[in-house]
């Protein structure tokens, strides 16, 4: 077992493929194919199914990749750690965001960062907040930045800034030239939801509940999996729907949708970084949190 082979059989894991990860890691796949058969010896078991329409890890894979990507952080963290001692900055940071964050936040930033220290190799994984968070917890991901609170004993947050959401019509909608609408209004229009695990789905639940209502009161025509998937369900006429102004401010700016308050229904939210509570983290990502928060206070 080497370090490179660990890597290789993360990438197979990640890509839920063999061609996939060759093509990721520059290698033909049965070279890729022959350093997985060497774990497999090595560890004496099947770590990879081949029999599925994916490749998938067998239950020991899943335990191997958890290590795996473990060993590899501090591989990279050693990497940063002596690049640093020499007066230089370099290596890899994987960075998690949620939807809103990952889409328009974190780009800007890590462009920035990436200017300032050319040697670094950052790698943006966008999910929705649940499979930020778990990336987290496995330790795939080194630090994210997410839309809700996560309530694992495992997870440290700390509130980097507030977020708006408002209620978002097109722009021929009949509230258009409202500023806030009645929630008892809101709960009979046809209305556009995330998937499951996402933290604007979270936040919405949470501010209902506030209010003693629930989500299932709601009268839901959709649920889409992405932001823009929803943005554009709203301006098609689909429903209308709570999404953060970040993700629509070019629509607002033009015209074509509108952002209305909901009467009694406090919208604003936070944007979380997270980070394992257990885990110091590396001199890499602790240059890139510093960075972070002085972009995010000009």
């Amino acid at each position: 077992m080497d370090l490179w082979q660990l890597h290789i059989f993360c990438r197979v894991v990640e890509c839920k493929s063999f061609s996939k990860a060759a093509e990721a890691v520059h290698l033909s796949q049965p070279t890729v194919s022959s350093h997985i058969k060497d774990l497999e010896d090595h560890f004496g078991c099947l770590l990879i199914d081949r029999l599925s329409k994916e490749a998938a890890p067998t239950q020991a894979g899943r335990l191997l990749y958890g290590y795996a990507r473990r060993i590899l952080a501090l591989r990279d963290e050693a990497e940063t750690a002596l690049a640093q001692h020499q007066g230089s900055m370099r290596g890899h940071l994987a960075i998690g965001g949620s939807t809103i964050p990952g889409g328009y936040l974190l780009p800007r930033v890590i462009g920035k960062f990436k200017a300032a220290y050319p040697q670094i190799r950052p790698s943006l994984i966008i999910a929705d907040t649940r499979r930020i968070i778990g990336g987290v917890v496995e330790g795939a991901i080194e630090l994210g930045v997410v839309g809700a609170e996560s309530r694992d004993k495992n997870i440290l947050q700390e509130r980097l800034i507030d977020d708006q959401m408002r209620l978002i019509v097109p722009a021929d909608h009949p509230w258009r030239a409202l500023k806030k609408v009645l929630l008892d209004r809101l709960l009979s229009e046809p209305f556009i939801v995330r998937e499951r695990g996402s933290g604007t789905l979270i936040s919405i639940q949470e501010r209902l509940k506030q209010q003693g209502r629930s989500i299932e009161e709601l009268n839901i025509v959709a649920e889409m999996g992405s932001t823009e998937a929803v943005r554009q369900g709203i301006k098609d006429g689909i429903g209308v729907s709570i999404l953060s102004t970040l993700a629509v401010s070019e629509d607002l700016e033009s015209g074509a949708l509108k952002a209305l308050s909901v009467e009694g229904l406090n919208l604003t939210r936070g944007l979380y970084l997270t980070r394992h509570r257990q885990r110091s983290l590396s001199p890499l990502a602790n240059a890139f949190v510093e960075f972070l928060k002085k972009h995010l206070q000009r």
